[in-house]
């Protein structure tokens, strides 16, 4: 293969997605929600881990209270998350129906000495945010509560409680795991999955509008013309995934070894870009080959995660500045991958022209 041939048919194909619309708007898409990426974090660990909510919220909810005064009262007067009003429980409820209140509780006629348990109904709205935040911060009062009920029935404890040991932690929450261990890795390895998509619409192109002939009675041969459309798909990657680094840093996520993370994203898209490639090379048709890619995708991803030290988990521990020696492992295996389905790749691509030239 000759770099000058190569060039030339990357830059037409660079030239030629720089024109499309669809890429364009789709790319910008992409930057436009990085820029508000807080929003985007907040909105997606809202879906991952719903309690995340509680800490952004700093208004006082107004509840409902029907039934025997206790500690619980209390304890929701005295905080400062909540405005409790005590009423009769179908008033209660008819004012949650109406949305004049956040939640309703009853606690029913029970002594805290009593031999049977205390049964506290909570009443709430289905399907609403707002709820989610007050049920979380319910659930720190209840918990109280249900302390403060086991200190007044000790003596009925028949056995005594193990102490569990809990390492101490650093205190990151879920919100941290969900960001370095799912959104980072996430949004680095979209451009990929995009690229391996496109590269499969530049190759059936040329055969849906049969000009591979006219491309083929060129110098360029055709394997030289599936290189550069390969490499056209391969440029787009680490730009993408640097300006979501760089829009996640501006938005106060502190990401570690950036320049690793590109190198180790940049040799594994090239993994799926050379897959749909092949699938591309074999199908010739635009919705077989993406069909059967996508299902090959999903598998191939799965089969990646089941791995200890899977490129997603490699690209959260670069984040994080935990990741050891073993990241250059994974980058020695991958590449070994890369050349094994490159050379695949150039085998069929040669074939196939060989094959249109002596047809």
């Amino acid at each position: 293969m000759r770099s000058k041939h190569l060039s030339i048919i990357a830059k037409k194909e660079f030239r030629g997605l720089m024109n499309e619309r669809t890429i364009l708007l789709a790319v910008l898409l992409q930057l436009f929600i990085a820029m508000f990426s807080s929003f985007l974090m907040v909105g997606l660990t809202s879906m991952y881990d719903p309690s995340s909510l509680s800490k952004y919220s700093r208004s006082r909810y107004s509840i409902g209270y029907a039934g025997n005064e206790s500690q619980l009262l209390t304890n929701l007067q005295t905080s400062p998350d909540f405005r409790v009003y005590q009423m009769d429980l179908s008033t209660a409820v008819a004012a949650l129906k109406e949305r004049k209140l956040a939640a309703v509780i009853y606690v029913p006629d029970t002594r805290p000495d009593a031999p049977e348990p205390v049964k506290i109904t909570l009443y709430s709205l289905q399907n609403d945010l707002q709820t989610a935040i007050v049920e979380v911060k319910l659930r720190d009062i209840f918990l109280k509560y249900e302390q403060d009920l086991r200190e007044i029935r000790a003596d009925r404890l028949k056995q005594e409680i193990v102490p569990i040991q809990v390492p101490a932690t650093s205190g990151g929450g879920d919100f941290y795991e969900f960001v370095y261990g799912l959104l980072i890795p996430l949004l680095v390895f979209m451009p990929a999955i995009i690229a391996s998509a496109l590269v499969i619409d530049l190759i059936t192109e040329e055969y849906q509008q049969e000009t591979l002939e006219t491309l083929i009675s060129t110098p360029i041969t055709f394997g030289e013309i599936v290189w550069g459309k390969v490499i056209a798909c391969e440029v787009l990657v680490p730009i993408q995934a640097g300006l979501w680094l760089v829009l996640l840093m501006i938005n106060g996520i502190a990401i570690l070894n950036s320049g690793l993370i590109l190198l180790q994203v940049t040799v594994t898209s090239l993994i799926l870009i050379l897959l749909g490639t092949l699938t591309a090379l074999h199908y010739r048709e635009r919705t077989a080959a993406q069909f059967i890619f996508s299902t090959a995708l999903v598998v191939v991803i799965l089969f990646a995660l089941a791995l200890p030290s899977n490129p997603l988990n490699l690209l959260t521990r670069l984040a994080v500045g935990t990741a050891a020696g073993e990241q250059w492992l994974v980058l020695g295996i991958t590449v070994g991958i890369v050349i094994v389905l490159g050379y695949i790749t150039h085998w069929y691509a040669e074939k196939i022209g060989k094959t249109h030239q002596t047809g």
